[in-house]
């Protein structure tokens, strides 16, 4: 069962104490109920799509108690200041580059080489992410597909027993998601629309590009937008049965003999600890395969359940054939 906490200072300490240790906990914001863990952690970002049976490894929007301290974790530009200054806390996530002292988990970002944060305008959920003092990740709190939750009772409706606690802060305000704005590039381009109108943005940065949520029919690279994923420079090979000499191999349970190099996503077959190491393990394979010579990497195969789907959507986004140029990532 999913306890649910009341918005004392109680259920704040317990709510904060269940973060900090790596678990998952529901908590209303101005928007809609997040289904918040720590950002910091691939682990407990791993049981965030788990829970949701979210069926990709979308970015996650990390939240904060105030701007100072999401612009640890990211590369804050001009507009972002400004934007910060005069909407948060409230419903914008800006889309920035990732700091390079930054300590939020690949898993979270998706692989790419940029964020999405925002400083929610909830008191309680700002008092919550004071407690904890980490990066929050916190998608919408219900199963992947289905209507956000806007009260902890939705959030029970479709998460009851596959989180650890809801912290019950009331009906939100908004009930509708945050405005993503992508300030990673040389334009602001709004990726998604929100609780924070477009025409409100531009009169204080000036025109922003609207981009096409489906234009691309490729993997999300933010909530809201489609585009493609980060892929490792040497090709993947899907299922392995076994290693050529020139190989590397992303193993998962028992490895194949053979390879130059090997990460194992999870010795004991563990999906929730795999999806917590993908996106570590094709960056190392890259990098060490690379320097020892071999053209391309190995996967075992990967079990097509739970968060093995998950898995694999993104290893198949990895291995599918390159174009000439890549667009560039955003989020």
């Amino acid at each position: 069962m999913t306890d649910r906490l009341s918005s004392t200072a109680d259920g704040l300490s317990r709510a904060a104490e269940l973060l900090r240790g790596g678990r998952l906990v529901a908590f209303g914001t101005e928007t809609v109920y997040g289904l918040g863990g720590d950002a910091t952690d691939p682990l407990a970002v791993a049981r965030i799509f788990e829970a949701k049976k979210r069926p990709r490894f979308n970015p996650l929007i990390s939240h904060f108690a105030d701007a100072d301290e999401a612009f640890r974790h990211v590369v804050p530009t001009a507009s972002a200041r400004i934007l910060a200054e005069r909407f948060w806390p409230g419903p914008l996530t800006l889309v920035l580059p990732r700091a390079a002292d930054g300590a939020i988990c690949d898993l979270a970002a998706a692989g790419l080489p940029t964020a999405a944060v925002r400083v929610p305008a909830e008191e309680t959920a700002l008092a919550l992410l004071r407690a904890v003092g980490r990066p929050i990740a916190a998608p919408s709190a219900n199963l992947s597909g289905a209507v956000s939750p806007s009260d902890a009772d939705h959030v029970l409706e479709g998460l009851d027993g596959r989180i650890d606690a809801v912290l019950d802060t009331g009906p939100c305000a908004v009930g509708v998601e945050s405005t993503i704005l992508d300030l990673s590039g040389d334009t602001p381009r709004l990726l998604r629309p929100g609780g924070i109108s477009v025409e409100d943005i531009e009169a204080v940065i000036g025109p922003v590009a609207r981009v096409s949520a489906s234009k691309t029919g490729q993997a999300p690279v933010a909530p809201g937008m489609l585009t493609s994923h980060y892929a490792p420079g040497l090709p993947v090979r899907l299922n392995a049965q076994s290693v050529e000499a020139d190989e590397a191999l992303l193993a998962f349970g028992s490895p194949l003999e053979g390879a130059r190099v090997v990460w194992n996503l999870s010795e004991t077959a563990r999906l929730d600890e795999a999806a917590s190491r993908l996106f570590a393990g094709l960056r190392y394979l890259d990098r060490e395969g690379t320097r020892l010579g071999c053209r391309r990497i190995a996967v075992q195969p990967v079990p097509s359940t739970g968060l093995g789907l998950a898995i694999l959507d993104r290893l198949g986004r990895a291995a599918a054939p390159r174009p000439a140029v890549q667009e560039r990532s955003v989020a």
